[in-house]
């Protein structure tokens, strides 16, 4: 079996391997878009095609739309030249259920793929093109959390952005400044209305959308780079709207076993790859089936009838407390947790980490005991289910392929988020008391010795990729684990930045605390559990 257009229309293989196939006419489904699109996505990656992809797969299956959705790779191209144009736009989502038990389903609402490479001009003039008709509805985004940022800590311009702000539109390379071309396109092509909605798992995602974009419109309009309007055009909500939004559904890295199964089902060119950006990539996408998402409605332009696949489609204030509810407590800080700790024990399996006592405690007590005090119940989803099912179905299930260091990319972007909200929420509170905190800050001093490269046996182990990793080392010179004498002070500057954590964690009341939490890690090997079990029991 092919996993192709062609390879399709031989039915009773796919159906006999358990296979669900699309129910409309794919070819005339791609037609139908490039001639009249509605949706392009920016980021074309896992969470993307196994996802938000089967969004609109599950409209055009019941007949409900007739478009499918452009996809645009800002990053990393080798993800369209490799898993996109060999399988005609096609992905293979794969389900991996808690009782060993696999979904498979071809998911085809891709309709184009396009790279916005400069280099590649057919790419470039047919992106143009899209943004330039009246009837796009809606431009989607997962770009991760990193990529919407245009500055670094100290407040300067990142030096692509320096470089795309003295360019202007026509060269633009950062995915904010690309977005923010193709909305000058439309902009001369008759100020057309539109929404742009970031889908990533980032705090008020809409927010810090379009203030990149109202960044870089600001600069070129000073700049005399774009047409006196433009900015004003992109600052009207009622003609472009951001959106916020929550998304959740786990989508890690596809797994070699499931290659290998798949391959063993007589399926061809199921193979992870690996990019030359380091992305790991297949033919498929292996998930968890429990997703969640939860949109602003707010589109002037109109939109798919998404609530009939299964998103909430809601005011932005429920949005933001799903988000907070998700992301301050009932997921994402546990997720964070369970990184830094089991890189520190050894493990490679997030579920495995749900069998240690020690560990799943800490999460509980993250979760429970201290973030579900400040979380406000959003009504369209109780955060008491929501927890559980993440504590006792979704993390411990044995046949996600997912892995603490995964999760761990790029933590300082996301701890301001993950903890630094609920620290700020104790704070404010004239009933709580920040300091009184012990288990968010014992995930904190967690990451920080995470940051020393020395695991619990003090043997090496390889961190994640993070953009404020070299600056974090430095601030850590010196310090030794298995040397205590090796720590004076090192962790005052990290502590007391507002940018990282949300909130200087010594005004927080939380510095000294977290403090003596990474000393105690640091006295020798054994040092990190024994602290998990004095804190957790």
């Amino acid at each position: 079996m092919k996993l192709s257009t062609e390879g399709l229309k031989d039915k009773k293989a796919w159906e006999e391997a358990g296979v669900s196939l699309p129910a409309y006419n794919i070819k005339m489904m791609a037609e139908e878009t490039r001639k009249a699109p509605v949706w392009v996505h920016f980021g074309a990656g896992n969470i993307f095609r196994g996802f938000i992809a089967g969004l609109q797969d599950e409209l055009l299956n019941r007949g409900i739309a007739k478009k499918g959705i452009l996809a645009v790779e800002t990053f990393d191209y080798d993800i369209l030249d490799r898993i996109y144009e060999p399988y005609d736009n096609l992905t293979l989502l794969v389900t991996l259920k808690p009782d060993g038990a696999t979904g498979k389903k071809v998911t085809a609402s891709i309709a184009e793929g396009l790279k916005a490479d400069l280099t590649d001009t057919q790419s470039m003039d047919r992106l143009k093109e899209i943004f330039r008709d009246p009837g796009l509805q809606m431009v989607s985004l997962t770009v991760t959390e990193k990529g919407y940022a245009l500055r670094d800590m100290t407040g300067d311009y990142l030096p692509a952005v320096k470089a795309d702000i003295a360019d202007g539109p026509a060269k633009a390379r950062h995915a904010m400044s690309i977005v923010t071309a193709m909305l000058y396109e439309r902009y001369r092509a008759g100020r057309y209305p539109l929404a742009v909605v970031s889908m990533d798992n980032c705090s008020h995602n809409g927010e810090k959308l379009r203030a990149s974009v109202l960044d870089m419109a600001r600069e070129w309009e000073a700049e005399g780079l774009v047409e006196t309007g433009f900015k004003e055009y992109v600052s009207e909500e009622a003609v472009v709207s951001f959106p916020w939004s929550m998304i959740d559904k786990i989508t890690p890295r596809p797994a070699e076993s499931v290659a290998k199964e798949l391959s063993r089902m007589g399926m061809e060119g199921m193979r992870v790859l690996i990019t030359s950006r380091n992305t790991y990539i297949a033919p498929f996408v292996n998930a968890e089936g429990p997703q969640y998402l939860v949109v602003e409605d707010r589109f002037p332009a109109g939109r798919p009838a998404l609530e009939q696949a299964g998103v909430y489609m809601t005011d932005r204030d429920t949005v933001n407390k799903v988000e907070r509810m998700k992301v301050t407590t009932c997921l994402n800080p546990l997720h964070t947790a369970l990184a830094v700790y089991g890189c520190l024990l050894g493990y490679t399996s997030i579920a495995a980490e749900l069998k240690d006592k020690e560990l799943k405690g800490l999460i509980q007590k993250i979760g429970y005991d201290e973030g579900m005090k400040v979380v406000t119940d959003p009504g369209i989803l109780s955060p008491e289910k929501f927890i559980h099912e993440v504590i006792e179905e979704r993390l411990p299930n044995p046949f996600m392929p997912d892995t603490p260091q995964r999760i761990a990319t790029d933590t300082s972007q996301k701890i301001s988020v993950r903890y630094g909200e609920t620290i700020k929420a104790y704070h404010a509170s004239p009933s709580l008391k920040a300091e009184e905190l012990t288990f968010i800050p014992l995930a904190i001093a967690g990451w920080l010795r995470y940051l020393l490269g020395v695991d619990d046996e003090l043997k090496p182990i390889e961190r994640s990729s993070d953009p404020m990793l070299p600056t974090l080392q430095e601030a850590l010179c010196g310090v030794e684990a298995g040397k205590p004498e090796s720590y004076n002070g090192q962790l005052r500057g990290i502590l007391d930045n507002a940018n990282i954590f949300g909130i200087s964690l010594y005004e927080a009341g939380l510095a000294d605390k977290v403090e003596a939490m990474f000393q105690e890690e640091l006295t020798g090997k054994g040092a990190v559990r024994a602290a998990l079990r004095k804190y957790v029991g």
